[in-house]
Order: C-alpha cells, then structure tokens, then sequence
C-alpha cells in the first residue's frame, strides 16, 4: 500500500495522486503533497499583468490610462501607486492615489516596481 497522507479536509484515507497534486475521493479536495494542507486554507495569489505576484504593501504602476467611474478625468500611463492592499473581488487592489483619492484597482492593468 502507497503511503499517501490522509486528506487535511476531511481526513479520509482513500486519498490518490492526480498528475502532481493528491486528491480526495469523498470530499473532491485538491492539493499539493509537499504543501502545508493540514490547514485547508487555500490562499488566492494575485498577480500583476507581467505575472508577478503582489503583496500588502507594494509600489505598482499603472500600465494604460483607465478611466475612472464618476469623474471627467482618466488615471494616467505610468502613474506610481504606493503602499497597495489586496482585496477580495472583482477589483482586488485597494490604494489611495495622490489627487485622486482612495480607489479600486484590477490587478491586470498594474505591474509591481
């Protein structure tokens, strides 16, 4: 018999390798054998339009003018945005932007200095 660990999730035995990730017949969970699963906590990555991954706190640049919701004036090529958070949603960064203000930002249309 193989020496599979049990599923962190529900703790089944019956658990099988699919390609590089293990799996769980009854509970459908997923994840990767040399991860720390036993939490079952699966963190969302996000990543900037050049596929780096941003964290709390990061400077981004915006990469094309946007144009923002309820003003007459766009968010600029190239403007610099300090001190990101990430959110949950479709608009997964929250910043505040020098003469703008505090707004929502997608991932896709920044990238991390």
């Amino acid at each position: 018999m193989s020496n599979l660990p049990n599923c962190p999730k529900c703790n089944s035995e019956y658990t099988y390798e699919d390609g590089a990730l293990l799996v769980c017949p009854e509970c459908s969970h997923e994840w990767e054998p040399n991860s720390d699963g036993a939490n079952g906590d699966d963190e969302k990555v996000i990543k900037d339009a050049n596929g780096n991954v941003l964290n709390d706190g990061d400077t981004v640049t915006v990469i094309k003018d946007l144009k923002v919701k309820g003003s007459s004036s766009t968010l600029k090529q190239g403007t610099k945005v300090k001190n990101i958070r990430l959110v949950d949603g479709d608009h997964d960064i929250d910043c505040k932007i020098d003469g703008f203000g505090a707004m929502k930002l997608k991932s896709e249309f920044v990238k991390k200095i």
